[in-house]
């Protein structure tokens, strides 16, 4: 029986780290093979591979699509592309992002429990947000293991406590644990894969990131896992699926765009702030117009005219600022309601 030589990884701020610290202490010999994501910049090259052989006796690289998997390697998911698994090969292709991330970490986690099932070992290290959380649900659904770093020594803890939340964890143990832990786990049997068949949920939302239907399919197919809603998508302003009925709550549009419930929340109120800035540029060019109005009409003796222009600037600049004062209080509350799945700007690897 083979052992559960799948391992997939996904981290995030904090993450260069961590990850270092991993495959630091990965031996030469490892009858297994390494997948990461690492969210990195889309618009900026990632020497990522690099700075993991410099500290790693394992090659590492950004895989191609199509690309033949090896064991004894590291694959991590190249910027702006998402890394599937399927059996034998990787898929890195531009599918629609998750949690606003691409590459994400679900979506890898989720394509290697559809392929390989209870030879994965799902590992979540530190980060913001919880991108990584439904990834792991799916491994556990096919009889893999998981394994979360302790949040309490995690740089960023967030991504490890909504895994702990929302997923029946194997393991929760420091950083410096998880290298031994993999190197034994890759030796033990796993169980047959058919005592763990692959969910419709696992099939149709692995089909979506790798932009394997056409709309007519994808349209049949997310109305089989999910219920339409009366939200429109953030991303694309699309129609908006519930999928599932599990927590953490989540929602995906008919693009294939994906969101956990705390994202979609941050992603409205972050285009609704949009549109009242918007109003409030229109506005304020329109109280410049009517006091230049106002002015005119007094040079050319009209005072009614002008006064009423100026009273109507006097209304409009009112107004714009208590939008302004709506603005400034709800990014507070926004920021309030969100607490630690707050992302900050992501680490600079390139």
């Amino acid at each position: 029986m083979p052992g559960h030589d799948i391992i997939v990884i996904g981290t995030s701020a904090g993450g260069l780290r961590a990850l270092s610290v991993i495959v630091s202490g990965l031996p030469t010999q490892i009858n297994a093979v390494f997948f990461v994501v690492q969210h990195l910049e889309a618009n900026k090259p990632s020497i990522l591979p690099q700075i993991l052989e410099d500290v790693s006796s394992l090659p590492a690289s950004h895989p191609t699509d199509g690309e033949k998997i090896q064991t004894g390697r590291i694959y991590i998911a190249p910027p702006d592309y998402h890394l599937l698994v399927n059996s034998g090969s990787m898929r890195v292709v531009r599918g629609p992002q998750e949690n606003r991330f691409r590459p994400a970490i679900d979506t890898l986690f989720r394509s290697a429990a559809r392929t390989y099932g209870p030879r994965v070992v799902g590992v979540i290290l530190t980060g913001y947000l919880d991108d990584g959380t439904v990834g792991l649900q799916a491994v556990k659904k096919r009889g893999g293991v998981a394994v979360v770093q302790d949040p309490n020594e995690a740089e960023y803890p967030s991504m490890a406590k909504s895994a702990l939340r929302y997923v029946k964890v194997d393991y929760c143990i420091p950083l410096a644990q998880i290298p031994d832990l993999l190197v034994r786990l890759a030796s033990v049997p796993a169980a047959e894969e058919e005592s763990y068949p692959v969910s419709k949920e696992i099939e149709i939302e692995s089909n979506i990131a790798e932009q394997a239907m056409n709309t007519q399919e994808f349209l049949e197919n997310v109305e089989q896992i999910g219920i339409r809603t009366t939200y429109t998508c953030p991303e694309c302003n699309g129609s908006i699926w519930q999928i599932g009925k599990e927590e953490p709550l989540r929602f995906r549009c008919h693009t294939g765009h994906s969101f956990t419930a705390n994202i979609f929340l941050s992603e409205q109120s972050q285009n609704v702030e949009n549109a009242l800035w918007s109003a409030v540029r229109a506005m304020e060019e329109k109280v410049t117009f009517s006091r230049q109005m106002a002015e005119r009409m007094k040079n050319l003796n009209l005072q009614k005219a002008a006064t009423k222009y100026q009273d109507h600037a006097q209304s409009l600049d009112e107004e714009v600022s208590l939008i302004r004062g709506i603005i400034i209080n709800g990014f507070a509350t926004k920021r309030s309601i969100a607490g630690e799945y707050e992302e900050p700007q992501e680490e600079k690897l390139r």
